[in-house]
């Protein structure tokens, strides 16, 4: 029986966080698994007269890549996929991993080669500014988050307020009460956390906050930024684990002095975490504060998409910074990791409380 909730999800995807149109070529992406949800996104892209065009990968894929690649297939992104991405309008590209724990083998070096190869290819899509990724639900991320496949499909698409009449029109409201967050962070100078084994002090003098509410991530509902590069001090403890690049990595506690990490450790992953860290120069640098919003999440599930919007939460990504943020620091590396403030934690801007506890205090958010 057909999912009216992915026809809910393609209108979301192509009319609001695309604003698809006549003419607008879309490049469309995805796995095989994810064959429902790509076609109701290629059929609502053909209904506003947009033209899809379809990029779909095979499972396994990416395993055979690193088991075969040479040099020569880790110096630049392919010319042909460069052209097709540089001539697309806008993106959706939807993950359907069928193994999340597939690269937990792969030598961590030709995965951030891979990374600094497609370094221009994202940063074009990210220029373009119409893209949105999204995940279909599978068995291996309904395993990874411990649930059966239905309860992961109900967690997802509450998550996506696909249960809502008009959840286009529930994201536009989101968006519209988030700004008030946004706009007060603006006129900060600096944000302290507080909370188990963290006390983290970052600039963000004259740099702006974004209002991220299903423009380019679904789920979505954050704030976030890039803080001054050199102005990060203090510690702090990222309790949540992360699944990535096939690993889990939990327990990760970074140390800070004048914006880069001088001390580091990981309960588990640790060698991921070093090797991460020591990618390039701008690896231990933050490249984003970001603060999550969405209380439709109950939980975490070691799936970073769901996890850095947990409200209550504050996520902090080491690596690449986005330029609209004012944020400077360049990398291959964009690694985000979160830290939960939702039992004893506290968020400040210039000394004023914003969230005890994963409460916010004066913004209609939840919580």
């Amino acid at each position: 029986m057909k999912d009216r909730r992915l026809e809910k999800l393609a209108r979301v995807l192509v009319d609001y966080s695309i604003e698809a149109g006549e003419g607008d070529q879309v490049l469309l992406s995805g796995g095989t698994v994810a064959e429902p949800l790509i076609k109701e996104v290629y059929a609502r892209l053909l209904d506003v007269g947009a033209v899809p065009v379809p990029l779909v990968t095979l499972p396994g894929t990416q395993e055979v890549f690193f088991e075969h690649a040479r040099d020569l297939h880790y110096e630049k992104t392919p010319p042909a996929l460069y052209s097709v991405y540089e001539q697309a309008d806008a993106f959706v590209s939807v993950m359907a991993p069928t193994n999340t724990r597939a690269l937990a083998g792969v030598d961590p070096r030709k995965q951030q080669a891979l990374g600094r190869r497609d370094k221009p290819l994202r940063e074009m899509v990210l220029g373009k500014d119409r893209w949105i990724l999204t995940q279909y639900p599978t068995e291996a991320l309904a395993q990874e988050s411990e649930m059966s496949l239905g309860e992961f499909e109900d967690f997802s698409f509450e998550a996506m307020a696909l249960g809502e009449d008009d959840p286009v029109a529930f994201w536009q409201e989101k968006s519209r009460k988030q700004q008030g967050l946004a706009d007060r962070l603006d006129q900060a100078e600096e944000i302290r956390l507080l909370g188990p084994e963290t006390d983290l002090t970052l600039s963000v003098a004259g740099r702006t906050f974004l209002n991220s509410a299903g423009s380019h991530n679904m789920p979505c509902g954050e704030v976030f930024t890039g803080p001054v590069e050199d102005a990060v001090d203090g510690t702090v403890y990222f309790g949540v684990p992360t699944a990535v690049a096939g690993r889990e990595v939990s327990g990760v506690r970074l140390r800070f002095e004048g914006g880069k990490v001088v001390e580091a450790s990981a309960e588990k992953g640790e060698e991921y975490l070093m090797s991460s860290l020591d990618a390039d120069e701008g690896a231990r640098r933050l490249g984003e504060l970001g603060i999550g919003t969405n209380y439709h999440i109950p939980r975490a599930t070691r799936n970073i998409l769901f996890d850095e919007k947990l409200g209550g939460t504050v996520h902090l990504a080491i690596g690449q910074s986005y330029e609209k943020t004012g944020g400077k620091n360049t990398s291959s590396v964009h690694w985000d990791m979160i830290s939960d403030l939702r039992e004893g934690g506290e968020l400040y801007a210039d000394g004023e409380l914003i969230q005890k506890d994963g409460k916010f205090l004066g913004f209609d958010l939840g919580g």
